[in-house]
């Protein structure tokens, strides 16, 4: 195995788990238990470690196939109905997002990754990449990314309560980081909510509303970073230009994120 060193000796390239990433292979984790799982060799031989080191993807086969060169990177939006799941597949049967994307993108778009998750029932949104790098750096909590979602609740609240969540707030033992809330409109005891947060945790919109008494009745997320849903119909998905995509790759590399 000529084209690959061990840790242990004078470190060179990248590690095989980033690189396959890199390819769209799978996400980074994904690709460490695929490792596990020896399904990835180097010239015929098993590769033990997601740390083994590589100049480049010459020889290395997943589940005995060539893996091909890396595509550029690519960003792709898609505004997520509710009542969708973000996944790749459901053991119960559930319609997932690649049940959507099927009929929204053309037919040789390369294998897409969701970029974080989108509850079953929250809609707008949902970034998907080819890149596994690109991925993981844009939802690692350390790069503050900021999502913005725009929420419509029932109940009493006032802008006073929401500012209060610029502190941040603890639900049910969770801390939660700061959320910047506003009340855009208010017909009745049902109201509009946006908020911008860069956590993102698990439920973290629904719980923390729901902490404030409201019951949260549609949830729609309209940005991530600098991408935003715009007017983007219902069910449908373009893909970002490289000159809308290229400033905010060089950012993260700046951030040391890629």
């Amino acid at each position: 195995m000529a084209n690959h060193k061990h840790p242990q000796g004078e470190r060179s390239g990248d590690r095989i788990a980033k690189l396959l990433a890199r390819a769209g292979v799978a996400s980074r984790r994904e690709v460490e238990r695929m490792i596990e799982a020896g399904r990835i060799k180097i010239d015929g031989e098993v590769v033990k470690t997601p740390a083994t080191l590589l100049e480049s993807l010459k020889g290395v086969t997943v589940d005995d196939s060539p893996v091909g060169k890396p595509e550029r990177t690519r960003l792709f939006r898609f505004h997520k109905p509710g009542g969708l799941l973000t996944a790749e597949r459901d053991f119960s049967g559930r319609p997932t997002i690649y049940t959507a994307l099927r009929n929204a993108l053309p037919k040789d778009t390369p294998r897409l990754m969701p970029v974080g998750r989108l509850d079953m029932n929250t809609e707008g949104l949902l970034l998907l990449t080819n890149d596994g790098e690109l991925k993981r750096a844009m939802e690692l909590p350390s790069s503050n990314i900021e999502r913005t979602y725009r929420a419509r609740t029932f109940g009493d609240v006032t802008q006073e309560q929401l500012e209060e969540l610029i502190h941040g707030v603890t639900v049910d033992g969770v801390r939660y980081g700061k959320i910047d809330a506003n009340l855009e409109r208010r017909t009745g005891r049902n109201q509009w909510i946006e908020l911008t947060l860069t956590e993102g945790k698990n439920r973290e919109v629904r719980r923390v509303l729901e902490h404030l008494g409201l019951k949260v009745n549609r949830l729609i997320r309209t940005a991530y970073g600098p991408f935003v849903l715009g007017d983007l119909a219902r069910g449908q998905a373009d893909e970002l230009k490289k000159h809308e995509l290229q400033p905010f790759e060089s950012q993260l590399k700046r951030a040391g994120l890629l």
